[in-house]
């Protein structure tokens, strides 16, 4: 005997909403008018529906939203963060803001209406703070961890450069240390010329800085040196004070042990070593890259600029100055002398690349990088004619105009003021 067929109950899919072009998830305007079924199959096809379209992380802030809006404070939600809400958790908390019920009694009845169902549908708010006091016991060990990490990073002491370069040298003249203190122990076999300061720094690579700071540490050695051969004799000391001549007396004991060739052989030693030091801060100093000047913007070079914004008497007005820096050529006409001049730049920058050193620039009132030979000016007998007819030139009538003006030429000088129309520049 053939059993009957059965048909499979199609999953009821909620159609995602969209609102300009965004899907903005499921609806659940008019619940109330649902019978429990039909609720249920709402409710779960609004879960699907983030399921399929959401990612975790992004469910995972809806529940962290969720738990700010119900009041948690914010190391409780870093402390869920810490362990890491799961999708199911922003999904109830996502369909709770698209206006789901917390609770339907309707939807209850009908669940404990199925056959092999057990207990009742509880509220979700129920669920999402028990999940949430879950996520809080077990995030709150592992944030604690980590605070405690990063105070641990933050109390680990972090030497200076000062102190680097320093405990460096100190290193770097470790050696020439333990060849000093030869002349400590046996001042007669001393051979002051007895260490290669150039076999040593070529193995220790020091750098200027490291220079510097190896010259300090015999400074003070010699100052006293110094001082021994400026002893005052007693006559001089029995015109100082007391205190001037005890001080005087107890650098002279202080050194009593030490003979004139001692403290010469010690010298010359160290004056040996200063001079590799000195060689390799003037060698730092001369093949050292120039620092590059900053250039300044366009707009920051013409700030000084003076000149003349607008014109009613020829119905002028000037382009924008910050085009000046770079251009190829720049138009200009005197208002008061009735004089139309073009510079032109003496480096010339055909493509517009803006090339280092190309084009024209300003520096104060002045127009720079202008060829001297090829920019000058002529005046205008009839500026109102002549200006009309500049307007309407095009760049090919613009290379003859000026040549065209039957008045004597003369060169610019870069000079801008408050006459000074910017007409054109290209």
């Amino acid at each position: 005997m053939a059993l009957p067929k059965t048909t499979r109950k199609k999953q009821v899919k909620v159609a995602p909403r969209r609102r300009g072009g965004k899907v903005v998830g499921p609806s659940f305007e008019g619940w109330e008018n649902l019978t429990g079924e039909q609720f249920s199959r709402l409710r779960t096809g609004a879960t699907d529906f983030y399921y399929r379209e959401w990612k975790a992380a992004d469910l995972a802030t809806a529940f962290y939203h969720w738990m700010k809006e119900n009041g948690y404070s914010k190391k409780e939600i870093d402390c869920a963060k810490k362990e890491g809400a799961r999708p199911t958790h922003g999904i109830y908390a996502k369909i709770l803001q698209d206006g789901c019920p917390d609770y339907n009694e309707v939807h209850d009845t009908y669940w404990q209406s199925l056959a092999g169902t057990m207990g009742v549908v509880r509220p979700i708010s129920e669920k999402l703070h028990e999940w949430a006091k879950e996520l809080i016991a077990a995030g709150e060990p592992k944030l604690l961890e980590k605070v405690e990490e990063e105070n641990a990073k933050a109390n680990v002491y972090v030497p200076t450069i000062q102190e680097r370069i320093r405990d460096q040298s100190f290193k770097m003249a470790e050696e020439i240390d333990e060849w000093l203190e030869g002349w400590v122990k046996d001042k007669a076999s001393f051979d002051p010329n007895g260490f290669d300061f150039k076999k040593h720094f070529k193995e220790v690579q020091p750098t200027q800085a490291h220079a510097r700071k190896m010259k300090q540490f015999w400074e003070m050695e010699l100052v006293d040196f110094d001082e021994l051969e400026r002893m005052p004799t007693k006559g001089q000391l029995a015109k100082m004070s007391e205190l001037d001549a005890d001080m005087w007396e107890q650098l002279k004991e202080g050194y009593s042990h030490l003979k004139k060739s001692d403290i010469a052989k010690y010298r010359k030693a160290i004056d040996a070593l200063n001079t590799e030091l000195d060689f390799i801060i003037d060698q730092a100093k001369a093949t050292r890259k120039p620092r590059k000047p900053k250039a300044k913007s366009a707009s920051k070079q013409v700030e000084k600029l003076k000149f003349c914004k607008a014109d009613s008497k020829y119905s002028l007005a000037s382009v924008d100055p910050a085009a000046i820096v770079g251009a190829n050529e720049l138009w200009v006409f005197n208002v008061k002398t009735r004089k139309l001049g073009k510079y032109i730049a003496a480096n010339v920058d055909p493509k517009g690349m803006g090339r280092d050193g190309s084009g024209l620039s300003v520096k104060g009132t002045t127009i720079q990088g202008y060829d001297e030979n090829l920019s000058i000016q002529k005046t205008l007998r009839k500026p109102e004619e002549q200006l009309k007819e500049f307007k309407g030139a095009g760049k090919v009538a613009l290379r003859k105009f000026l040549d065209e003006i039957n008045t004597t030429d003369t060169k610019l000088n870069g000079r801008c003021n408050p006459e000074t129309v910017l007409l054109k520049v290209s």
